[in-house]
């Protein structure tokens, strides 16, 4: 995960893996649509390689990369769980919130009240 997350840190790299996901493609076409060094672009699809984010493949004299997803797997669960735990816990406090109120209400009503609002 920490090797996908420093993958991704660089903004380069996200626009590699934002081109890729719409094709494959090959490094010269990459390299095209940026206005650094082609050898920075390889350090760059290089790093991309050896975190699992692309694959590559040679065909005739060039090399085709492609957008491999697996590898953000265990990184967007990992931050899903953050997300989802500060939402659930609000939504769980608010229940909380809610039950005692109610609790209140009744106790302050009386017995008798609350048997009549189930009876009628």
């Amino acid at each position: 995960m920490d090797e996908v997350a420093t993958a991704i840190a660089d903004p380069v790299r996200r626009h590699i893996l934002t081109l890729l996901h719409d094709e494959p493609l090959s490094a010269g076409d990459i390299a095209q649509r940026f206005t650094i060094s082609r050898p920075a672009i390889s350090r760059h699809l290089r790093v991309l390689r050896e975190s699992g984010l692309v694959r590559d493949e040679v065909i005739g004299r060039q090399r085709i990369y492609r957008l491999d997803v697996g590898p953000l797997a265990p990184l967007l669960d990992w931050l899903t769980g953050l997300v989802a735990t500060d939402r659930w816990g609000r939504h769980l406090d608010a229940l909380e919130t809610e039950v005692y109120r109610t609790r209140r209400e009744r106790r302050a009503r009386g017995p008798a009240e609350h048997r009549r609002e189930h009876t009628a």
